[in-house]
């Protein structure tokens, strides 16, 4: 794939141009390791690295243009360069012209949040599938080109993975697209140049704090989504979160919302509920559902109410969402021979682990304890390590703190903060601390009895557990149920 410079620079506003641009673009990278002849470099300023210090480093690969923001005191013979105000944002923009604008000619719906976005981005992809479209999803445990799997990095991708990805999408025959909107990925510009038909915004918890320091911040970056869609999208809000109106105060998108509690555009009421599922009214209309929680009850609404807002009618849009099943890690059920019930789940932040253990209790009551297992990523933000210990500590009957993806930090110190939480005598008194993850599980099942229910929280879908930036094979689904077989 090439493209004449003129072309690309369509896409972007320039502040200088030196150079002629009458010339042909092989390839297009904010990797300077990837510069060959003939390629455009765009010099990005990374979080820990600054594209432009690369530069010099440039010469003898002969790239034919160079986008900066500010123009370098040495400039290459044969050399463009595209002087421009952010060149994060111009990435996304050429990212998006190199590969045809894909985009638009995708239905693409991004979802943001603190928790929910893998689910419902999930959901809204298996929804169009389940109409006979074809469609793709770019989410937290994996990518998919309609049925084609492409493991996932990270949640949200770098400008041109989306772009290529996307391009893959329709040159598959896609319609229809889906796909999870971190705050980084908002912060860093790495959506520019996208065009949604929609957003959804799930909820907004204390998360990623050791990158964006405060929560306004944070806050800020996922606002900034809804503040560039374009008026022709559609905003759908969660109005039972505290910021749920806040996100759209300054969007130019139609504005949309749901909720569990209040008067909404799509309101969604829990009729019965079990471990295995729930029956459920949307807008006054039951359906029964595989979901569990009030969680994926919100989750579900947001579903609900952008397949409206995608022109799916509605008695079709129930009949499917009963059809819908659970995403891999995700409140997912492990029955032992003995009468356990294990779930594994995701929950990694304070609220999310509320919001699981308070769904379990909801649906147990008082016939069986809940043994929690859980830790804490390392390397992130440790504010909410003790915060999180003493609301799983606070919920369950007992609990055990061990090791998550511990990265380059010691397990014993990670627990060492959790334990802060539980140093109260009556939560220190139902706690246990092991730092083998395998090992903790096989406490949790020794200790549970027939009616019981086990939570795992913290890696869901993970088939891993990071230790000094290696990557060992871990799944807790696979140990529990290694485990129930042997007890």
């Amino acid at each position: 794939m090439q493209h004449k410079l003129t072309h690309l620079l369509k896409a972007v506003a320039t502040v200088k141009v030196i150079g002629p641009t009458d010339r042909i673009i092989t390839s297009l990278t904010d990797d300077s390791r990837k510069v060959s002849e003939g390629a455009m470099f765009v010099a990005v300023r990374g979080v820990t690295v600054d594209g432009h210090s690369f530069i010099p480093t440039l010469a003898d690969r002969h790239p034919a243009a160079i986008v900066v923001e500010n123009i370098p005191e040495t400039l290459f013979d044969g050399v463009t360069y595209i002087q421009v105000a952010n060149s994060a944002i111009a990435l996304g923009q050429l990212a998006s012209q190199w590969y045809d604008n894909p985009s638009r000619q995708l239905k693409l719906v991004g979802v943001t949040g603190t928790n929910g976005k893998t689910t419902t981005a999930t959901l809204i992809y298996e929804m169009a599938r389940l109409w006979g479209y074809k469609a793709g999803l770019l989410s937290t445990v994996c990518n998919y080109i309609d049925t084609k799997a492409v493991p996932a990095k990270q949640t949200t991708p770098d400008p041109l993975t989306i772009n290529q990805l996307l391009h893959e999408m329709i040159e598959e025959g896609c319609e229809y697209a889906a796909m999870e909107v971190s705050s980084h990925a908002a912060d860093q510009h790495r959506i520019a140049g996208l065009t949604f038909a929609g957003g959804v915004f799930t909820n907004l918890t204390r998360d990623h704090l050791d990158y964006h320091k405060t929560f306004d911040a944070y806050l800020a970056a996922k606002k900034s989504f809804f503040d560039n869609l374009p008026a022709e999208a559609f905003a759908i809000t969660n109005i039972d979160d505290k910021v749920g109106e806040v996100m759209l105060q300054n969007t130019r998108a139609h504005k949309l919302s749901y909720s569990l509690r209040s008067m909404a555009d799509f309101r969604c009421r829990i009729i019965e509920s079990h471990l295995d599922g729930t029956l459920m009214s949307f807008n006054g209309n039951e359906v029964h559902t595989l979901f569990t929680g009030r969680f994926n009850a919100y989750n579900l609404t947001a579903v609900y109410g952008t397949c409206i807002m995608l022109g799916w009618e509605k008695d079709e849009v129930l009949k499917r969402m009963s059809m819908l099943v659970p995403v891999a890690g995700r409140f997912q059920t492990i029955q032992s021979p003995s009468g356990v019930t294990a779930i594994v789940d995701y929950a990694h932040t304070p609220d999310a682990v509320i919001n699981v253990l308070e769904t379990i209790r909801d649906v147990i009551g008082t016939s069986g304890n809940i043994i929690t297992v859980v830790g804490a990523g390392g390397n992130r933000d440790k504010g909410k390590r003790p915060i999180m210990a003493r609301e799983a500590a606070l919920r369950s009957d007992r609990l055990i703190l061990t090791s998550d993806n511990p990265r380059f930090e010691e397990p014993n110190d990670i627990l060492a903060d959790m334990r802060e939480g539980v140093a109260e005598p009556q939560l220190a008194a139902r706690t246990l601390v092991n730092a083998d993850r395998r090992e903790a599980i096989r406490m949790a099942a020794t200790l549970a009895k027939k009616g019981d229910v086990i939570l795992i929280a913290g890696k869901g879908h993970e088939d891993y557990q990071e230790i000094k930036g290696v990557k060992h094979h871990f799944d807790d689904r696979e140990v529990v149920k290694e485990i129930f077989q042997t007890l």
